[in-house]
């Protein structure tokens, strides 16, 4: 069903300013083309975390993207190595 609540109002009564609603989004063929690279890298080489994929793509591929905005994507792809947990060194004594 259509209401015919103005978008002020509407804004209003959500508490989000109407400057917030009526922005548009940029950069997301930007972002998928980050989630891709990542994708790639991480396929090639298992290994390498977040920052070695982050300096590959600044420093040999040239691009100049943000790295919280690359993490951000790493994250929301669940990219994330598994950290290892040291293993303990059993002693007879303390």
């Amino acid at each position: 069903a259509h209401y015919q609540v103005s978008i002020r109002l509407s804004c209003k009564t959500f508490s989000i300013s109407e400057t917030c609603y009526r922005y548009p989004a940029k950069l997301s063929g930007e972002n998928a083309e980050i989630a891709n690279w990542l994708l790639r890298l991480s396929d090639t080489h298992k290994r390498w975390g977040f920052g070695l994929c982050f300096l590959y793509l600044r420093n040999i591929k040239g691009y100049g993207w943000n790295h919280k905005r690359v993490y951000r994507i790493y994250r929301e792809l669940e990219l994330n190595l598994r950290i290892k947990p040291r293993r303990r060194i059993k002693r007879d004594k303390p």
